[in-house]
């Protein structure tokens, strides 16, 4: 089991709505640990490296677009599984077809404005949160939780 670190982007619809609130609290009480976090607007450039792989598809002008209506809320989690354990707390992109109980499922009815990104992988999680942090923006701490959230055989793994 390895430690890792996804980064989640709350995007202009969720902090429209209000749910930066009640998303940092879905993370915290499932156990993740909050290592970076800054509300922030995306330029056109780091929003061409974050959604590369859209760059040539019909909606990536778009995307784009929207994206920069309003800030995002960028947010770098830490946790053993991360990466998977977000994406199930996310839920599917179409937030009409989201499974009740996560976040989309609960909040979102729309494939497009659907309040919450979270990367799909190790390498997405480093080069997405290269984007958005510096080094001195994310934090190496220990909690007094750890313990009760991880085995003493899965923290020394």
């Amino acid at each position: 089991m390895a430690m890792q670190r996804s980064a989640v982007l709350v995007k202009p619809d969720g902090l429209q709505r209000g749910l930066i609130g009640e998303i940092i609290s879905r993370f915290e009480r499932k156990g993740l640990k909050l290592v970076g976090m800054k509300m922030t607007y995306l330029s056109d450039d780091q929003l061409s490296r974050w959604y590369v792989e859209h760059k040539d598809k019909p909606f990536f002008k778009d995307l784009k677009a929207f994206m920069k209506t309003h800030p995002v809320v960028a947010m770098a989690w830490e946790g053993i599984e991360a990466i998977p354990t977000i994406r199930k707390l996310v839920g599917s992109t179409s937030g009409r077809e989201a499974e009740g109980g996560s976040i989309r499922g609960d909040f979102a009815m729309s494939k497009q404005h659907n309040l919450i990104h979270a990367s799909s992988s190790e390498g997405d999680a480093e080069r997405e949160i290269e984007i958005i942090f510096g080094k001195d923006e994310l934090f190496n701490y220990e909690t007094v939780l750890d313990a009760a959230i991880y085995s003493e055989k899965e923290r020394s793994e």
